[in-house]
């Protein structure tokens, strides 16, 4: 709030200015028809006018003119909190509370504005205080200068009068005479009416000024205009009781008003002021803490009000002072007044009819002090009626998060024993590693599946708002990631009751290779060259999982725990020689390379019965087979070997075999007739 400049006249410049105006004015010649002048009448100087007795003093104004300015800043600064507790008002309670805040308010800044303007009516009566360069002096000389040069200046009018009176009856030779005094007459008049149009506006400047150097007159249009920022201060009726408070803005706005569609509409709460739709911890934690802001926006106003109560009492304790003393003066004027002649009768009621005025000017300030210190108290009543309320609301709140929280625990620590209970009885009764891998990745996937569940149930403001979320999120995913999903569904069928695991050797299109790695999305395989009998290539190969959906790739492995394939060699025998003979021969020879890998393949042979439930492994011999050719009779020969040593063995089989057939061909040319 900017103070008013200050207008009075400087001592020096108005001293100054008093030695020039303080020239002797020239006595107006006199006339024919005037009648001489006196000697006094004829001094430059007159005597000065006799003062008036003084008259009795008015009471002591609380505040100065800056203070006034002061405390109506910080009640208007107060007044603005309405628009604060506007916004935090949420409850239907809340809206109560501001209403009669409101109410109050309105009565207290129109009493504030009833009390500076009673303030500043008693400062424009107070004489103009006294300063180093004599400014009371100044005045005063400014006063008898303004009087002496009214009385010339009529006197000066009266004789100008006079001789244009006589200038129309005069003859033609005494009118150039009195032309010419005319003129003189009217240049002193004119030259006296300057000089007291000064002096008047010096005056006003000089008498205009209280002790703070604050014009009265402006001090009242500053407050005039500072009661146009409040509305409800404009007019004395804005106070009375039955006064509709108008809505106020902001705090950064107090001239415009707020509609009524901005105030904020009271939400359905239960007990603890938390929405009933809504039961979500983050809906929670949001109210603990607005609601905690809200004490805390409460708090403040009620430090500003206590301030404005404060300041309102230190400048009414000094009106009670002055009514005292008052009041012990008239009671001893009335006990004069009993021994008193009429003399002293009469000094006597003028004293007691002095007082009575200082009584009422006293009381006319001191009335709306008291009422705005009962309002301010009604006010902070209302104003811890409502911050016991949002005590309640709080703790409630906080007790309403603590138990979620301590429910949304509880079941997250459920879910992890059962978790646990699980992962211990997996490893206590499943003894087949790659069902115990199973177990433990399904065991892991629905843990985290249920955690995310329920915290996100936790944490959803409504039922609804969850679903539509998780809807969306699906579908937009499923649009995204087609093809990393179908891989993810994929890998649950490479790990089925057929599927794969690390170790294994498969075969996907025309590529063979050893299973190192096996992922979510995608596996990776050791290339082996020459369809596994060569060993590996030093290549890696990465296939999605997606692969077991393609028609045009196959997916081929070994059953768990069968680790032998068949291998054929076809040869032609020679003619002439015992085909049968030859036959068993043969099987004997590949049997007796494969004896010592029978046991492992009789082993593996009956596990392929256990997992496939069929008898078409039961016999795991080799097998030699004699069918005609073009060039003869072919023996194909099928045997098992094991992977790991299929080269070696695979060498040993073709030596055996070949050892047979030469031994054939040379009996064949001894029993040739010749």
């Amino acid at each position: 709030m900017s103070k008013p400049t200050p207008r009075h006249l400087p001592a020096s410049a108005a001293l100054a200015l008093l030695l020039a105006l303080s020239v002797p004015v020239p006595a107006p010649a006199q006339s024919a028809a005037s009648p001489p002048q006196s000697p006094v009448e004829a001094s430059p100087v007159e005597a000065p006018p006799v003062e008036a007795p003084p008259a009795a003093p008015g009471p002591a104004a609380p505040m100065t003119g800056t203070q006034v300015i002061q405390v109506l800043d910080q009640t208007i600064d107060w007044y603005r909190t309405l628009g604060i507790q506007q916004q935090v008002s949420t409850e239907p309670s809340d809206l109560l509370i501001l209403y009669d805040n409101r109410q109050t308010a309105n009565k207290v800044i129109g009493l504030a504005f009833e009390v500076a303007r009673a303030n500043v009516e008693i400062l424009a009566k107070q004489p103009n205080p006294k300063d180093a360069g004599g400014a009371s002096a100044s005045s005063q000389t400014l006063s008898q200068l303004q009087s002496k040069f009214a009385g010339q200046g009529a006197k000066v009018q009266t004789e100008l009068d006079s001789d244009q009176d006589q200038f129309a009856a005069a003859r033609p030779e005494q009118k150039v005479e009195l032309q010419a005094k005319i003129a003189e007459l009217q240049g002193e008049l004119d030259l006296i009416n300057a000089r007291k149009s000064l002096l008047t506006t010096l005056s006003s400047l000089a008498n205009q000024s209280d002790t703070s150097g604050v014009s009265a007159s402006a001090l009242k249009a500053q407050i005039d205009a500072m009661a146009v920022t409040v509305p409800s201060s404009a007019s004395p009726s804005s106070a009375s009781p039955n006064s509709v408070p108008p809505n106020t803005a902001s705090a950064g706005s107090t001239s415009s008003t707020v509609p009524a569609s901005s105030v904020p509409s009271p939400t359905l709460t239960g007990p603890s002021g938390i929405a009933a739709a809504r039961f979500g911890i983050w809906d929670l934690a949001a109210n603990v803490v607005r609601l905690s802001e809200k004490g805390a926006t409460v708090d403040a106003i009620d430090q500003r009000t206590a301030a404005l109560q404060t300041t309102f009492a230190r400048f009414r304790a000094p009106l009670i002072e002055q009514l005292k003393q008052l009041s012990a003066g008239g009671d001893e004027l009335a006990t004069q007044a009993d021994t008193a002649d009429s003399a002293t009768l009469n000094r006597v009621r003028d004293q007691l009819d002095a007082l009575s005025s200082q009584f009422k000017e006293t009381s006319a300030l001191l009335i709306p002090l008291s009422k705005i210190g009962v309002l301010l108290d009604q006010y902070r009543r209302n104003i811890g009626n409502w911050r016991d309320s949002i005590s309640s609301q709080y703790g409630n709140a906080l007790e309403t998060l603590g138990v979620r929280l301590g429910v949304l625990a509880v079941l997250l620590a459920i879910v992890f024993v059962a978790a646990a209970g699980w992962r211990r009885a997996v490893l206590r009764y499943v003894q087949d590693s790659r069902r115990r891998y199973q177990f433990l990745l399904l065991r892991r996937i629905a843990l985290w599946c249920l955690v995310i569940v329920i915290v996100g149930f936790a944490f959803a403001s409504e039922l609804g708002s969850i679903v539509t979320f998780a809807g969306l999120i699906t579908a937009g995913l499923a649009v995204a990631m087609q093809s990393v999903l179908v891989s993810i569904v994929g890998y649950f069928f490479l790990i089925g009751k057929y599927g794969i695991r690390v170790g294994d050797r498969v075969q996907i299109g025309d590529v063979t290779g050893e299973v190192i790695d096996l992922g979510l999305v995608r596996l990776h395989l050791m290339e082996l060259g020459g369809g596994g009998s060569l060993g590996p290539t030093g290549r890696v190969v990465a296939f999605a999982n997606s692969i077991v959906f393609q028609v045009s790739s196959g997916l081929f492995k070994q059953i768990h725990g069968v680790n032998f394939v068949w291998h054929e060699i076809t040869l032609s025998l020679p003619a002439g020689v015992d085909y049968a003979a030859t036959k068993r021969k043969l099987a004997a020879a590949v049997t007796n390379v494969l004896k010592d890998e029978r046991e492992e393949i009789l082993r593996q042979t009956r596990e392929i019965q256990r997992a496939t439930a069929s008898n078409s492994g039961a016999d795991a011999q080799p097998r030699v087979q004699l069918s005609f050719s073009a060039t003869g009779v072919d023996a194909h020969i099928r045997y098992p070997v094991h992977l790991q040593n299929a080269a070696e063995i695979d060498e040993r089989v073709s030596q055996s075999v070949f050892g047979m057939v030469a031994a054939l061909s040379t009996d064949c040319k001894t029993t040739r007739p010749a």
